[in-house]
């Protein structure tokens, strides 16, 4: 039962995403832009496990990792605004954050921040 609400709240905030950048971009850019995915995860960890620790350890990730996250958004924008596909231009954005992870990750690595 737990898995079919995670599922309905999850759903239901990507489809409000969706409808209200349909009428208004910047809404529903801020609506994506809050941290509720995060929010939601670490809601659902915490129910899961009652384990604060645990709950500690993700938003330490998070934190650490939204940086190279934001790679996506610039080289996606990028990409379509010279005219590439749309899915070619989310396939090569996806590859670069990913890219960007693996830099990352491995430069935290060698400053001793282990995630």
């Amino acid at each position: 039962m737990q898995f079919i609400i995670k599922t309905i709240v999850s759903a239901l905030l990507i489809a409000a995403i969706s409808t209200a950048s349909k009428r208004l971009p910047m809404l529903g850019a801020i609506i994506a832009s809050l941290p509720l995915t995060s929010i939601l995860a670490m809601v659902w960890l915490y129910t899961d496990t009652k384990d604060v620790n645990k709950v500690i350890a993700l938003s330490q990730g998070i934190s650490w990792i939204i940086l190279p996250s934001l790679i996506f958004f610039i080289a996606f924008q990028f990409l379509l605004r010279r005219n590439i596909g749309f899915y070619s231009s989310l396939l090569v954005a996806c590859g670069v954050m990913f890219a960007t992870y693996a830099l990352y990750i491995n430069l935290l690595g060698r400053w001793g921040i282990k995630l």
